[in-house]
């Protein structure tokens, strides 16, 4: 960035910290913007009646296949306790469908119901439109910069997250 271009970063952060102290907060906008995200995607999804959590518990089982729910815990970072939370509420919808494992009696393996995929494929252009309204106020030349920092805080940071979030290695 040239001396113009930080000097017009710094006076435009300036004004913002001027209407709220709380802006150069990074932890207050990371959480401000999840909401938002929310917000954005249960408006775009609304007929669907899917949350947010319940799409990437699904999203993760239609790119992954059948697994069980420690697995699936890991590869969405979200507690054991909550995906456990989640599944029968798919699974009395007819989305997913849980058996219990052949090799170990106390493990419960998940996937998609027909319904579940099909649902799940129905959902992609109002998902989309979601992520794209979220950062629809960055400049389009941004944006990949925008989600490349973001994806180096999640990872430089993932252990410390409350739950794993499985990341695999780029070779």
């Amino acid at each position: 960035m040239s001396t113009t271009q930080d000097d017009d970063v710094q006076t435009e952060l300036n004004l913002a910290l001027s209407r709220s102290a709380l802006l150069g907060r990074p932890g207050f906008l990371i959480r401000r913007l999840h909401q938002i995200h929310c917000g954005l995607f249960l408006d775009e999804t609304r007929e669907f009646n899917i949350t947010p959590v319940q799409y990437s518990l699904m999203t993760a089982l239609g790119t992954h296949g059948e697994m069980d729910q420690n697995t699936l815990s890991l590869e969405i970072g979200l507690e054991r306790t909550s995906v456990a939370e989640v599944i029968p509420r798919l699974e009395a919808r007819g989305l997913l469908q849980r058996r219990q494992s052949t090799e170990d009696r106390r493990v419960k393996r998940v996937k998609l119901s027909r319904k579940g995929l099909y649902l799940l494929k129905k959902m992609d252009a109002n998902v989309q439109r979601a992520h794209d309204r979220t950062i629809e106020h960055i400049p389009a030349d941004q944006r990949s910069l925008f989600m490349l920092q973001l994806i180096r805080l999640v990872e430089a940071n993932n252990d410390l997250g409350s739950a794993p979030f499985k990341l695999r290695d780029d070779n």
